[in-house]
C-alpha cells in the first residue's frame, strides 16, 4: 500500500521534548534536510514540520515558511530570486563559521527535581516539631480533618497547576510564569511579587525550626550561648549563610545535597515506625509513651484546646505550611527536562506520599502517647489503687494527676515538641531527620524564591528590580536574587518564633493557591481554543473550589493579614493596569474572555494584540440566502458556535436592493430559529468578486473582524460561462491578497437545495474500481442535505446536524499553512455530535525516511495537544496517476485549451488577452506535473477516505500565471468522487497553533 499507520497516545514513548531555552529538538543537519519535505503542490511550498512552530515566541520571529506572495510568483520570478540567493550565498562562503556550542545546561527529571523536591519541602519543621502537638490539641479525628482540608486545597491546586503546566511549554519562573501567562501581567505580576516573598519567608520558617532543634540539643548537654531566643537567632543566621553558599555552587550541588537529605529523612521515618513497635522503657513511659493502647487512642480521639492557639483554625494555620511545598518542583520549571510531564506526575505523587505519612504519624502518636506526662519516674504507681488518678495512664500504672492539675507537665503530646524522637527507636536518628527536613525545605525555598523573582525581573513589569534578574553560569543562576532572599530570610529569622511566622506564611501561600486555581478556572470557562491542557484529570469546578477555599481560609486564619495581603495585591494590580501598562502579549485567558464579551466591550479589545494561543477562525461565509445553502451554514456553525465569529454574507444584484431590509430580517430569524450563532449581512455588487472584496474590507468591528473566508465549491463550473469561472477564481485570489484564510466546502450533491432536482454530478470522475480498497461495497450515498418530505420547509436537516458517529475525519496535511487544517477538525470534535469522531492525519513521506517522518509528525501533534487516532505517511504521491484518470482530466480541461497548432492568423498572445482564463500549450506543459499530482492525490484520497465522515485537504496556492480554468479543474480533481463532504483549506501562512505556554 505504500503507507504506514501508527496509533498516537497521550504520552508516546521515545518522543523528545526539548527545554524552552534549547529550541526545538533536532537530529543531525543532514537528516533534518531530508525530513524537510516539500508539498506536492509547489517545490517551495513546504510540508508540515515542527520548525515553523518553534518560532512563535517573541524575539524568535524567524520566517521560514514561504508567504502567500512568494507561493504565487511565476516561474521566472522564482528563478530570478533563486539566482540572487545563490549569489548572496557565494558571498557568505568566506565568512568564518561559528564555533561549536557550549556545554548544555543541566536539566533534571521528574523523580529528583519534582517528586523528591516536593516531598522534602512538604516535610519540614511542622512535621517533626508541631504535628504531634496539633494532634494533642485537635485530637485524632479533627487532626485528620485538618489534614484532609489542607490536602483538598493543595490537591486541587496541584491539579490546576498540572493543567496549566501542560498547556504549552513552560519556561523558567515556575508558578509566577504560569499564572502570569494565564491570567495576564496584571494579576500575574501582583501575585508573583507576593509569592516570591512567601518563598523567602518559608526559608526563615524552616531555618528557625532547625535552630530550635539545635538549641534544645545543646541545652540537653548544658550548652547555652546567650539565651533561649538569641541562640535561635544566632544558629539560624549561621545556618542560612551556609545554605547560601551551597546555592552558589549551582543546581548540581543543591540537587546532591537534597538527595542526601532525602536518604536521611527516609531513614528517620523507618526509625519512627520501628520505634512505635518496640516496648517502651520506664523512662519513655514517664514521658508519656506507652505503646499502642486502646484507652489512649480513645482518649486522644477528641480535641483538648489549650492556650491562645487552642482553636481549630489557629491549629489549621500552624499546620498549613506543612503542605506548602507542593510548588517546589514547578518553581524550578526552567531546570526540568520535560516540565509538562514532570510537574503533574511528581507533584501529585508527592502529595499522596506526604499525606499518607501525616495520617500515619497522627494515628500512631495519638494511639500510643498520652497528652500530659511529668517525665518523673516517681509517678509510677506501686499498688493497684487508681482512686483520684486522672487520665488513661492510670490504668497503665502511672499517675500524672499532680502535674495535670497544676498545669506543670513538661512531657506528653501537649507539652513536648519532640515526641517523634521519644517514640522512635533512636532519638538521634529522628534529630537527623529533623535536620534533613528543615534544611532541605529551607534550601528548596532558597532556590525557588530567586528563580521566581528572576522571571519577574526579566518581564520588566516593575521598575528598579531588573538588577536582580541577571543570571550567571550555564544554568542562568540568579546569584543576586539569592543574596536578596538571604537578607529577607535573615530579617525574619530574627523574630525567632515559629508560631508567629507560620500563620503569615500560610496567608501568602493561600493567596497564591487562590490565584492558581482562579487561573485554571478562568482559562476553562472562557472556552479559548488555545486552552488545550494535556493533563485531563482536572475540572474547572474543583479549581473554583480550590480558589474559594483558599480565599475563605485566609480570613479564617488571620483576617487582618488577609486584608493586608489583598490590599497590597489590589494596589499592585492598579499600578500595573493603569500606571505601568506593560507592553507584553502572553495570550492570556483575560484576552480570551474579552473576546467572549466583545458585544458589550468591543471597544476594550482595540488595545489587545492578537496572539496565536487565542486565534479563532472568524468566518465570513458566502452563503447567499442562508436557508438556500443550509449545509454551508451548519458546517461553519459547528466549529464557530460559542467559540468565534461567524458572518453569513449575501451578494445581491443592484436591481434587487429594494428587498434589502425585508430579506435581512427574514434570514436573521431563520438563523436564530436554527440556533446558529451568526451575523447576517447583505451587499449589492455587480459581480461576485466585487461583492466578496467589499465584504472582506467592510465586515467586522475592531477585533470582531473575519479572518477566514468560507465559500462553496462551484460544482457547475463546466456548465458556467468562462467569465463566471474567472470571477470565481479571482475571488480566491482576492482572498489571498487580503491575507485571509480560505475554506472551500464541496458536497457530493451540491450546496444549493433549490438545484437538487436538476443537479447532476460531474460524470467525468466516477469512482475507480482499480483504486478502491478491498471493501468494494461503497458506502450508502449521503446527500448534501437530507431533505425532509416537505422540501419547502425552512429548516432542512443536513449531514452536519447528524451525529458523526465513530467515523473518522481525514486530514490531508499536504502543505504547511500554519495549522488551520488541524484546528478546524479539533473544533468540530468539541461539539457533541462530532465528539466520537476520530481524526486521521495524512502526510507526505518517502520510503527512506518514513519512520522519521511519522515520528516527527507524532511529536508535533502531541505538542499541539490535539488527539489524533492515526498518522498515515503517504509514500506514493509522486507516482504517475492511472492513465484513464489522467485522460478524464485532459477531457475536462480540453474546452479551455488554446492549441498553438490550430492558430493560423491570430496569435496565441492576442487570444490570451481576449480570453485570459484559457490555457495555452506552454502553460499546460509548465503545469503538467502539478496537474498529474492533483490527479494522483485524488486517487489516494478516494482509496483511503471513502468511508469517512469528512475530508479536509490542503488547498493549493496557484501561481500568478495559472489560468482560471486550470486552477478550478485542479480543485475539482482533488475533491471529486467522494461520498462525504470535502473541504479545501488554506491558512494565511501564519501560525494558528503553538506548543508554547507564552
Amino acid at each position: 500500500m505504500g503507507q504506514l499507520k501508527s496509533k498516537i497516545t497521550g504520552s508516546g514513548p521515545g518522543i523528545h521534548q526539548a527545554n524552552p531555552e534549547e529550541g526545538p529538538p533536532s537530529e543531525s543537519g543532514q537528516k533534518d534536510m531530508e525530513l524537510r519535505k516539500t508539498s506536492i503542490y509547489n517545490t517551495i511550498d513546504m510540508a508540515p514540520q515542527l520548525d515553523y512552530y518553534a518560532n512563535t515566541l517573541p524575539h524568535q520571529e524567524i520566517k521560514i515558511r514561504p508567504s502567500l506572495d512568494v507561493l504565487r510568483k511565476t516561474f521566472e520570478e522564482v528563478e530570478a530570486e533563486k539566482a540572487a540567493a545563490d549569489d548572496a550565498a557565494a558571498e557568505d562562503e568566506n565568512e568564518e563559521p561559528q564555533g561549536p556550542p557550549g556545554k548544555p545546561p543541566t536539566r533534571f527529571g521528574w523523580f529528583i527535581a519534582v517528586w523528591m523536591r516536593c516531598m522534602l519541602n512538604i516535610w519540614g519543621v511542622i512535621l517533626f516539631l508541631r504535628l504531634t502537638w496539633i494532634t494533642s490539641q485537635a485530637g485524632i479525628v479533627l487532626g485528620l480533618v485538618i489534614i484532609a482540608l489542607a490536602v483538598s486545597v493543595t490537591t486541587t491546586t496541584a491539579l490546576s497547576i498540572s493543567a496549566i503546566a501542560t498547556n504549552g511549554r513552560v519556561k523558567s519562573g515556575g508558578t509566577y510564569f504560569m499564572i502570569s501567562r494565564t491570567l495576564g501581567p496584571e494579576l500575574g505580576a501582583s501575585i508573583g511579587l507576593i509569592f516570591s516573598l512567601a518563598n523567602a519567608l518559608a526559608v526563615a520558617l524552616h531555618t528557625v525550626g532547625f535552630s530550635e532543634v539545635v538549641r534544645d540539643l545543646m541545652r540537653s548537654y548544658g550548652t547555652i550561648m546567650v539565651d533561649s531566643l538569641n541562640d535561635v537567632r544566632i544558629i539560624g543566621v549561621v545556618t542560612v549563610t551556609i545554605l547560601l553558599f551551597i546555592t552558589f555552587g549551582g543546581m548540581d550541588w543543591e540537587a546532591k545535597a537534597q538527595i542526601f537529605f532525602f536518604i536521611v529523612l527516609m531513614a528517620s521515618f523507618v526509625d519512627y515506625l520501628v520505634g512505635t513497635l518496640i516496648p517502651p522503657t520506664l523512662l519513655k513511659k514517664s514521658q508519656g509513651f506507652f505503646g499502642y493502647d486502646r484507652d489512649i487512642f480513645i482518649e486522644n480521639l477528641t480535641p483538648s484546646w489549650r492556650g491562645p492557639d487552642g482553636n481549630f483554625f489557629r491549629q489549621f494555620a500552624i499546620f498549613f505550611p506543612a503542605c506548602t511545598g507542593i510548588l517546589s518542583g514547578a518553581n524550578i520549571s526552567g531546570d526540568l527536562k520535560d516540565p509538562s510531564t514532570a510537574i503533574p506526575k511528581g507533584t501529585l505523587m508527592a502529595i499522596f506520599c506526604t499525606t499518607l505519612s501525616y495520617v500515619v504519624i497522627v494515628i500512631t502518636s495519638g494511639a500510643s502517647t498520652v497528652r500530659d506526662a511529668s517525665g518523673n519516674m516517681t509517678d509510677l504507681m506501686t499498688g493497684n489503687s487508681t482512686s483520684g488518678c486522672l487520665g488513661p495512664a492510670c490504668k497503665l500504672g502511672w499517675n500524672f494527676t499532680t502535674c495535670v492539675q497544676s498545669q506543670a507537665c513538661s512531657q506528653g503530646l501537649a507539652n513536648y515538641s519532640q515526641v517523634m524522637g521519644l517514640i522512635s527507636g533512636s532519638y538521634y536518628l529522628i534529630v537527623a531527620g529533623v535536620f534533613a527536613a528543615t534544611l532541605s525545605s529551607a534550601l528548596g525555598f532558597l532556590v525557588s524564591a530567586p528563580k521566581i523573582f528572576q522571571c519577574l525581573c526579566k518581564d520588566n513589569v516593575y521598575p528598579y528590580i531588573s538588577f536582580f534578574g541577571k543570571g550567571y553560569g550555564k544554568n542562568n543562576e540568579p546569584l543576586r536574587g539569592y543574596i536578596l532572599t538571604y537578607l529577607i530570610a535573615v530579617a525574619i529569622i530574627l523574630v525567632a518564633q515559629l508560631n508567629i511566622i507560620a500563620p503569615i506564611i500560610s496567608n501568602f501561600f493561600l493567596c497564591s493557591y487562590c490565584l492558581i486555581n482562579l487561573s485554571c478556572f478562568h482559562a476553562s470557562i472562557v472556552n479559548s481554543p488555545g486552552w488545550r491542557p494535556a493533563f485531563k484529570y482536572y475540572n474547572k469546578w474543583t479549581a473554583l473550589y480550590g480558589a474559594m477555599a483558599s480565599f475563605a481560609l485566609m480570613f479564617a486564619f488571620t483576617w487582618w493579614a488577609a486584608l493586608v495581603t489583598w490590599f497590597v495585591i489590589s494596589l499592585l494590580f492598579i499600578y500595573i493596569t493603569y500606571l505601568k501598562k506593560p507592553n507584553v502579549n502572553w495570550g492570556s485567558s483575560i484576552q480570551a474572555s474579552s473576546y467572549n464579551m466583545a458585544l458589550s466591550f468591543s471597544v476594550s479589545l482595540t488595545d489587545v494584540k492578537d496572539h496565536v494561543k487565542n486565534f479563532r477562525p472568524q468566518c465570513l461565509v458566502m452563503t447567499g440566502p442562508p436557508k438556500q445553502r443550509p449545509a454551508l451554514v451548519d458546517f461553519v456553525g459547528c466549529f464557530t458556535k460559542q467559540v468565534s465569529l461567524m458572518i453569513c454574507g449575501n451578494i445581491m444584484e443592484p436591481d434587487k436592493q429594494t428587498q434589502f431590509q425585508d430579506s435581512t430580517d427574514q434570514y436573521v430569524k431563520w438563523l436564530n430559529k436554527r440556533k446558529v450563532r451568526s451575523f447576517y449581512t447583505q451587499f449589492t455588487a455587480n459581480t461576485l468578486r466585487d461583492g466578496v472584496r467589499y465584504l472582506m474590507q467592510a465586515s467586522g468591528l475592531g477585533k470582531l473582524k473575519p479572518n477566514t473566508l468560507v465559500i462553496g465549491f462551484k460544482s457547475n463550473w463546466m456548465e458556467s460561462s468562462p467569465t463566471s469561472i474567472d470571477d470565481y477564481i479571482h475571488t480566491i485570489y482576492d482572498t489571498f491578497d487580503a491575507n485571509y484564510c480560505l475554506c472551500i466546502l464541496r458536497m457530493m450533491d451540491g450546496l444549493d437545495i433549490n438545484d437538487h432536482a436538476d443537479f447532476k454530478e460531474n460524470q467525468g470522475f466516477e469512482p475507480d474500481e482499480a483504486i478502491e480498497s478491498n471493501d468494494h461495497q461503497l458506502p450508502e450515498k449521503n446527500s448534501a442535505n437530507d431533505i425532509s418530505e416537505n422540501s419547502k420547509s425552512d429548516q432542512v436537516k443536513t449531514v452536519f446536524k447528524n451525529a458523526g458517529g465513530t467515523k473518522t475525519i481525514d486530514v490531508y496535511w499536504i502543505a504547511d499553512d500554519g495549522g488551520l487544517i488541524l484546528l478546524v477538525p479539533y473544533l468540530l470534535t468539541r461539539r457533541k455530535c462530532w465528539r466520537s469522531c476520530k481524526i486521521r492525519v495524512f502526510i507526505l513521506g518517502d520510503e527512506e525516511n518514513m519512520m522519521e517522518s511519522r515520528d516527527a509528525m507524532m511529536a508535533l501533534l502531541k505538542r499541539f495537544r490535539i488527539n489524533v487516532t492515526d498518522v498515515v505517511v503517504m509514500t506514493d504521491t509522486e507516482r504517475s496517476p492511472q492513465p484513464k484518470n489522467m485522460n478524464r482530466f485532459l477531457e475536462t480541461v480540453a474546452p479551455y485549451r488554446l492549441y498553438d497548432e490550430q492558430q493560423e492568423d491570430v496569435s496565441v498572445q492576442e487570444l490570451k488577452k481576449k480570453e485570459p482564463w484559457k490555457i495555452s500549450d506552454k502553460q499546460f506543459e509548465a503545469f503538467r506535473l502539478k496537474s498529474e499530482r492533483k490527479v494522483r492525490l485524488n486517487e489516494i484520497i478516494r482509496r483511503n477516505s471513502q468511508n469517512t465522515t469528512l475530508v479536509l485537504v490542503s488547498l493549493p496556492v496557484p501561481h500568478g500565471d495559472c489560468p482560471s480554468a486550470l486552477y478550478i479543474a485542479w480543485l475539482d480533481t482533488l475533491t471529486c468522487g467522494l461520498h462525504c463532504p470535502a473541504v479545501l483549506v488554506r491558512g494565511n501562512q501564519e501560525n494558528v497553533l503553538t506548543f508554547y505556554c507564552q
